[in-house]
């Protein structure tokens, strides 16, 4: 039995002045998932969010949000949201912005339980224009988790943050989804995609690119990555370059088998054929326009 879905864009249009945000976009984003919304700046990321969360409407198609319109404000009720931006006063303390977004829920997390789960009790006092980037973000992520929400709309949300802080909330999202909640992400650390998403869906210039699991994109491309030590690369007879990273060769071919002979025919070692990441089939499918 298929999920219900949570949220939805069917065959939306959106242009923002001489800009064609989105182009008959289909987006279904299904209950219990971790979706992750990948495209290069200016491919419609943020648009497809904002017509989502009601902030903006289709000039064509339909946006739905728990299967009603999303500028209804009875369909929020159930949504965290991190925008780019955290937009609050810099004058108010960090408990005092817990306690007014608080008071917009009739069943929200107790404050401390809050501030506790993103490390920010020790800056409770603090006001937000005091705190660093992290904690400004840190802030924000825990704002959206407030009122107990069913699905999460993330816009970058560890933008900013070191390795440590970003897996934290890397642990507090999974554990979100694995208790049933729904959360799409978008996100220009493509690890953090491949990570945590059970399903990626690529968007370029408005227009869907791909949608599927980390693994079938990546299947989808159809490339393999060998690397190898060597005192200089061979010359290959498909054309593929070997790229030097570090004090190994890297080349990213389609026939390793074939790869792989030429390069035992030279003097090399520690050979090693991986699967592309994510982020390699990512540059495949968006090529970069400069």
């Amino acid at each position: 039995m298929s999920r219900r879905p949570v949220a939805a864009l069917f065959r939306v249009s959106k242009r923002l002045g001489d800009v064609q945000a989105l182009d008959s976009l289909d987006l279904a984003l299904a209950e219990g998932e971790f979706v992750a919304l990948l495209g290069p700046n200016g491919a419609g990321k943020t648009t497809a969010l904002n017509l989502l969360l009601g902030l903006r409407r289709p000039d064509s198609g339909s946006a739905s949000l728990f299967g009603s319109d999303p500028r209804d404000p009875r369909s929020r009720r159930d949504v965290g949201v991190v925008l780019q931006h955290l937009g609050v006063p810099a004058q108010l303390r960090v408990y005092e912005v817990t306690d007014l977004v608080r008071s917009y829920f009739a069943n929200p997390l107790p404050a401390q339980e809050l501030l506790q789960k993103f490390n920010l009790s020790g800056v409770a006092r603090r006001q937000v224009g005091g705190l660093s980037g992290g904690q400004h973000r840190l802030l924000a992520v825990a704002l959206a988790f407030t009122g107990r929400p069913r699905v999460l709309f993330l816009d970058e949300p560890t933008t900013g943050l070191d390795v440590n802080v970003r897996r934290n909330l890397w642990s507090i999202f999974a554990g979100f989804v694995a208790e049933g909640g729904t959360i799409l992400l978008t996100t220009h650390y493509l690890e953090e995609a491949e990570a945590l998403a059970s399903r990626v869906v690529v968007i370029n210039k408005g227009r869907l690119v791909v949608d599927g699991s980390a693994d079938s994109i990546k299947r989808k491309v159809g490339l393999r990555r060998v690397s190898f030590r060597a005192p200089a690369p061979p010359v290959f007879k498909s054309g593929a370059v070997a790229v030097r990273e570090g004090d190994r060769y890297v080349v990213t071919v389609a026939d390793s088998d074939e790869t792989v002979r030429e390069i035992a025919r030279a003097e090399f070692t520690d050979l090693v054929v991986q699967t592309i990441s994510l982020e390699e089939a990512f540059r495949c499918l968006v090529p970069d326009p400069h």
